[in-house]
């Protein structure tokens, strides 16, 4: 092709896809000028205004404004400089989409009315030292007064917000947020940390907590479907009630039974469970770590094998 070969606006889109309207707006807006015209008045180009269409469609199609691509075209300032900006401004349009598709998600999934969509955006925006704020003073609230709590107990129970979070982890944390406020759920699991600070309060290394204790012995007859007021479920019952006593050197009868059955009542919290699942989804963790399913088929075993007066 020759340097000297000219192209009409009708050339240049059917070579490039453009519409002639756009080719004819990008040419009034400098951003691809004729090279001259012709006799008769008509504007022409050179086989550069190919590359140039071609090159400025594309940073369309990413987002990059006109005035950015015109300086690139113009080659007053080099390309991937624009493309590091307009990269860095999709992130944080990214962040915001996200934050919105989190409560918008959230708000559907519980029919939720205007107030409390209003309230979820709000959570959703927390700045990272307002989000550790409701999570410590959730945590206080729950553990503090207590006897000694274990590090590690805080640690497993605090979610980390990452800075780049994925629409799940913001839906997540939306929710997990919404369950630290609620005065309900605060009680429950205050009064849970209590009966497992109890359980602990002997000499020695921490006891294994009750309520996982229970969920690992009861996983193969929940894996096999076994009924827990079968005969069947027995040998499964005695072993959970026998390990327990062991470890706190009480012997395996009806209060102790008791203070069992109790334990689990309060931990047989579906909230429990989400909470856990959150804080999973927001830290990157594996799930797996449901206790609502082993606690009631233990619960309905237990209470088969409980005499009426200590019901």
């Amino acid at each position: 092709m020759s340097g000297d070969e000219r192209y009409t606006i009708g050339d240049l889109a059917r070579r490039t896809g453009l519409s002639v309207k756009t080719i004819r707006y990008y040419a009034d807006s400098g951003i691809v000028p004729p090279t001259d015209r012709s006799p008769a008045g008509y504007r022409q180009y050179g086989p550069e205004a190919v590359a140039r269409l071609e090159l400025v469609r594309t940073l369309r199609d990413l987002g990059v404004e006109l005035a950015s691509i015109r300086r690139v075209v113009d080659r007053e300032v080099p390309l991937h400089e624009v493309a590091a900006a307009h990269a860095e401004a999709l992130a944080v349009q990214i962040r915001v989409l996200r934050l919105r598709q989190a409560v918008l998600t959230v708000a559907a999934r519980r029919e939720a009315g205007p107030s409390e969509v209003d309230d979820l955006h709000r959570l959703a925006q927390l700045t990272a030292h307002e989000r550790g704020q409701l999570v410590d003073d959730f945590l206080d609230s729950v553990f503090t007064g207590d006897p000694p709590t274990y590090p590690g107990v805080l640690v497993s129970m605090t979610p980390d917000l990452p800075d780049d979070p994925t629409a799940e982890q913001v839906q997540a944390w939306v929710e997990l947020a919404d369950l630290c406020r609620d005065p309900a759920f605060r009680a429950s699991m205050r009064r849970l940390a209590r009966q497992h600070a109890a359980d602990n309060d002997v000499p020695g290394l921490p006891r294994p907590d009750a309520v996982a204790m229970v969920r690992d012995g009861v996983a193969n007859a929940l894996a096999a479907g076994l009924d827990p007021a079968g005969p069947e479920a027995g040998p499964v019952v005695a072993a959970v009630t026998d390990r327990y006593a062991r470890l706190h050197g009480l012997p395996d009868d009806a209060d102790l039974r008791q203070r069992l059955l109790d334990r689990l009542v309060l931990a047989n919290d579906p909230r429990r469970d989400r909470y856990l699942d959150l804080l999973s989804v927001i830290n990157g963790w594996s799930g797996g770590g449901a206790v609502a399913p082993a606690a009631d088929w233990f619960i309905r075993a237990l209470r088969a094998r409980t005499p009426a007066r200590n019901r």
